[in-house]
Parts: C-alpha cells; structure tokens; sequence
C-alpha cells in the first residue's frame, strides 16, 4: 500500500512533535508546517501536550538544576516513541549531545538516540525524493544553523576538507520554482548563539548584520533555514537595518506554503 501520491510505502512509526518552545510562542506557522509535512508522508504523529522547553537555555548558562527539571520532563513526555521529531537544529542538538544533568538511565538513552532533527530526518530515515505539492517562485539563500552543522552534521562545514554534502540543499532543490542563491560565506555564524546575543550584544549584532549583507549582496528575497532561532536573530537586525528580506522555516517552504 503506497500513501497519497505513491510516494512513500505506508509507514509504521509512531512519531512524536517536538516543538521547542521559542516556536511554539513566536513561529507557530513552523510547527504546524511540520506537522503537516510529516503527515503528508503517512507518518502518525503525536504531539505531547505536556511538552515544554528541552532545557538547553539553562543548561548553556550552566544552572544544572533548572535543566534537570526540563529534561526529565522532556524524558516522561517523548518515552515510547520510534522516533522523537523536532524543526529546530539546536535544541535537538542539546537532546542528543547535551542532555546530561540528569542519570543517564536506559530510557533517557533511548529517548535521546530516537531524536532527530527535521531535515535529517526527512533526508536520513524517510530518505524523501520529491515534494510535488511544493512550489516557490523566489530567489532564496540557505541557513543552516551552527548547531546542525557542527553539531548534527547536517552539512559539510567549509573547514573540512572533505567531500560536500547539504542535506538541507538536497531537500530544497526538489522544490519547483524556487532558485538557492549561494553566498559568499554559506556557513558562517550568523552571531545569535543563544545567551551570545545577550552577553556579547555588540559582536552577535555585528555578526548577524554582516550575515544580512551577504544576503543582500547576492540578492536573495528569501531566507530559508531549519532554524527559526537563527532567523529570529537575523530578522530583528534586518528590520532594525531597514533591509527587506522574509524569513521563513525550511518546513514552510517543503509543505508547500503558505508564505
């Protein structure tokens, strides 16, 4: 049995929605496109009502007891699942790397093997090869986060030597109409960082205008990333700068708006 367009064989997974916090209360639009997406490839997704922030901000700023709280929560609400599902590169990046003020106990390992960051997990487990229901006519440039990466591999970083690969890129080009627009830097830090931003306001500020430029220099109209923090970031500098440029979560673009 194949699912609506032939796409897929029918899948038996159950899949939890994480949706980081800063999403759920700012970008609710990236959320629901990705829960969209996701059941447009017959997965059956779950959304954990009692879910709330993963624990990365505490974690960072090293306030362990606080973090433990989050993630033991995080632990009770996403157990159970074949896969834990989240569209923020960052705070699966904490899950999987970082979630350790709290005993690593089999289930706490098990939740943080089965997390997986949208885009890898669009690319790496569903291994998706089109998206005919998406269609983008805009001149558009890529951001991938410091956290994918670095930290999940998403794509090769500019200081490897090694064979090119952009998992992002890969899923983007199956998209009809829409034209990446490859910058002079594509990888560099767009300065957010988390708690860099507040702590060292005057560099993160630079960092992200200096981003914007690149944008601007290449002329992109749209932003596109898996990480709505970074475009967060990028967004109120732009704004700020009175530079027009959209901003839009790579799950938006993939479900095929609206934008």
């Amino acid at each position: 049995m194949l699912i609506k367009g032939g796409l897929l064989p029918a899948l038996r997974m159950r899949v939890a929605l994480f949706i980081p916090c800063y999403i759920d209360a700012i970008y609710p639009e990236a959320g629901i496109a990705t829960y969209e997406l996701l059941q447009r490839f017959g997965v059956e997704v779950d959304y954990p009502l009692h879910q709330t922030c993963c624990g990365q901000p505490m974690a960072n700023e090293g306030d362990q007891a606080n973090s433990a709280a989050a993630e033991k929560l995080f632990v009770e609400n996403f157990s159970g699942y074949d896969y834990i599902v989240g569209p923020a590169g960052s705070c699966v990046k904490h899950v999987k790397q970082h979630f350790d003020a709290i005993p690593q106990t089999d289930e706490v390992k098990t939740v943080r093997a089965n997390t997986w960051e949208l885009v890898e997990f669009l690319h790496d487990v569903l291994r998706v090869k089109a998206f005919p229901w998406a269609y983008f006519r805009y001149k558009a440039s890529l951001h991938n986060s410091c956290s994918a990466i670095r930290g999940l591999h998403i794509a090769q970083p500019s200081e490897h030597m090694a064979p090119y690969f952009n998992k992002s890129e890969h899923l983007l080009r199956m998209v009809e109409g829409l034209e990446l627009v490859s910058l002079d830097r594509p990888d560099e830090c767009c300065g957010f960082g988390g708690t860099f931003c507040v702590t060292d306001e005057a560099v993160s500020a630079r960092m992200g205008l200096d981003r914007v430029h690149d944008y601007v220099r290449n002329e992109a109209e749209f932003i596109i990333s898996p990480d709505m923090s970074c475009l967060m970031h990028q967004q109120g500098i732009a704004r700020k700068a009175g530079i027009d440029l959209k901003f839009i979560h790579i799950a938006q673009v993939l479900n095929g708006g609206p934008f």
